[in-house]
């Protein structure tokens, strides 16, 4: 039954163990560094006495969006606490490791950062004339996530997830969390909406974008062949 020739190795240790898988993954995959280093960012976070300062250093704050412009990228690193943290890099796990397989990786950075930049600029310039809303200061990666979550909606609209264990298409999972955002935009619990449904208008336009182009080139390549 088994070949006594071939030595047994496990998948850790055919891989330098479990710091090679995480080398390996954080290497070739931008959804697991960008993931790595938010958990680095959240340890700093924690630390007494630095945690404070470090977080009053990178946050993102739309009143001194110009004294510090490297905010506009910091914040996406930062969490609020470990559940925060938890889901938002779920969710990029998920559907950003689904994107860049589709992708590659550097559409990938390019999404994720872009929406996590105009989500950003759209929550500072959009909160308070459309929704009346005095923007303070923001942190986390939920605006770059939408931006992820968008672009793959458009590319891959019928895949299934699960939310809250209801199972549905991406599409309407999409449509339901636009919902959620557009329906809390005014309410006083303390999350970002604006920034939630800028980023996801981002990865939209981004998604259609890159859906068009490879329409074009698929038609090309088609014609060429007559």
């Amino acid at each position: 039954m088994f070949d006594n020739d071939i030595p047994y190795e496990s998948p850790y240790e055919s891989r330098g163990g479990m710091t090679g898988r995480i080398k390996s993954s954080v290497s070739t995959s931008p959804s697991m560094a960008i993931i790595f280093l938010c958990v680095i960012s959240f340890f700093l976070e924690m630390l007494p006495g630095i945690g404070p300062l470090y977080i009053s250093a990178f946050q993102f704050d739309p009143g001194s969006l110009l004294a510090r412009p490297w905010t506009l990228v910091t914040y996406i690193f930062l969490h609020t606490g470990l559940w925060h943290l938890f889901f938002n890099m779920l969710v990029l796990y998920f559907f950003g490791t689904a994107l860049e397989r589709r992708v590659g990786n550097k559409q990938l950075l390019g999404i994720f950062f872009t929406a996590g930049v105009l989500s950003a600029i759209g929550y500072a310039f959009l909160s308070r004339p459309i929704f009346n809303i005095y923007p303070g200061p923001m942190v986390g990666a939920s605006g770059a996530i939408y931006g992820v979550f968008a672009a793959l909606t458009v590319l891959e609209p019928n895949i299934k997830v699960y939310v809250y264990f209801v199972p549905m298409r991406l599409k309407h999972a999409l449509l339901l969390f636009a919902v959620f955002d557009f329906l809390m935009v005014n309410s006083s619990d303390m999350i970002a909406h604006t920034a939630h449904l800028s980023g996801l208008f981002v990865g939209l336009y981004m998604g259609f974008r890159m859906k068009k182009i490879h329409e074009k080139y698929m038609r090309s390549r088609y014609d060429g062949r007559w």
